[in-house]
């Protein structure tokens, strides 16, 4: 049983999965994507009686390419690696440093299984997987990817995932640069934390502040005082993977740019719905709340305002009444 073994001979490795079972799992996956390949070409024989030769030939073509290499690319990214002949025998493809794979790792195995499995009857996958001292195709070398066996009988620590960092923790490494830390140090970093409370405590804790350290070299940055090497370690893996979680789930660009013009919309009818509305007298805001204004003419009482004084021809002229008649001469 090869696995990651560390400087400190400890074992921490996933179990690569053996050739035997790989083959079987292959051989499941076939059966299946053939049966419906057939299932597929009978029902376009049928609908596409009338068209010319060339159109079927052409058909034929796109329903090869769609079913023997787009459904396994698309089987493996949904599953995260686990197709139906994997979940039988309970295998999943995940990445060197122990993670779920996504689009474009299934991407390159599919392209390559091609050339490996389809076109050459799985030889150069036999020969690649016996020759490789993990079991990996030419196709998982490719890729980056590693299968491994998920139910390994009797496994201390089977189905151990990895511990959460402590709360205080949490979003602490937002800003730390993780693109220089290779997949093989990620790989130990979780397989450590995953059976950390099965080591040897000297052992773990110097296992913890080597790794700790190599972080730190490959970051750039220095952990924060006082905070335990493993604690440091969960709090990093953590990052890592909310990362991961952010790209998978990511609105595409088209969601974004529909939802920026909606929302510019909105602000523009708020914006006009405001200035309508600021346009309108404010007749019901209390007086304590209302800002203190200049008095204009039209609000001034009309018994304050007296006449300018009358002088010239017009000084002997009674004044005129209120009600607009003006007295007979």
């Amino acid at each position: 049983m090869s696995g990651v073994v560390t400087g400190d001979a400890v074992y921490l490795g996933l179990e690569p999965a053996r050739l035997p079972t790989r083959a079987l799992a292959i051989l499941i996956d076939l059966v299946v994507v053939w049966v419906g390949f057939l299932l597929i070409s009978i029902g376009l024989a049928v609908a596409t009686a009338s068209l010319d030769e060339a159109a079927v030939r052409a058909l034929s073509v796109a329903s090869f390419v769609l079913v023997l290499v787009g459904a396994p690319i698309a089987v493996e990214t949904l599953s995260r690696g686990r197709s139906l002949g994997k979940l039988a025998l309970g295998l999943r493809v995940v990445r060197e440093d122990g993670g779920p794979i996504r689009f474009r790792h299934a991407l390159m195995r599919g392209a390559m299984a091609v050339v490996e499995i389809l076109m050459t009857f799985g030889v150069v996958a036999c020969i690649a997987s016996l020759v490789s001292e993990r079991g990996r195709r030419i196709g998982d070398v490719f890729a980056g990817t590693l299968v491994v066996r998920e139910r390994v009988a009797g496994g201390p620590g089977a189905g151990v995932l990895v511990p959460p960092p402590p709360p205080w923790l949490v979003g602490r490494f937002a800003g730390l640069d993780l693109s220089a830390v290779p997949d093989s140090l990620w790989l130990e970093v979780r397989q450590y934390l995953t059976r950390m409370r099965q080591l040897d405590p000297a052992t773990g804790q110097r296992l913890a502040e080597r790794l700790a350290g190599e972080l730190v070299a490959r970051t750039g940055a220095p952990a924060p005082p006082g905070v335990p090497a493993a604690a440091y370690l969960a709090g990093v893996v953590a990052e890592r993977q909310a990362r991961d979680a952010r790209r998978a789930f990511a609105p595409s660009a088209s969601s974004v740019s529909s939802a920026s013009s909606v929302s510019s919309a909105s602000s523009v009818s708020s914006a006009s719905s405001v200035s309508s509305v600021s346009s309108q007298p404010a007749t019901s805001v209390p007086s304590a709340l209302a800002a203190p204004s200049a008095p204009s003419a039209s609000s001034a009482p009309t018994a304050s305002v007296t006449p300018p004084p009358v002088s010239g021809a017009d000084a002997g002229t009674p004044p005129r009444p209120a009600t607009g008649f003006a007295p007979p001469a």
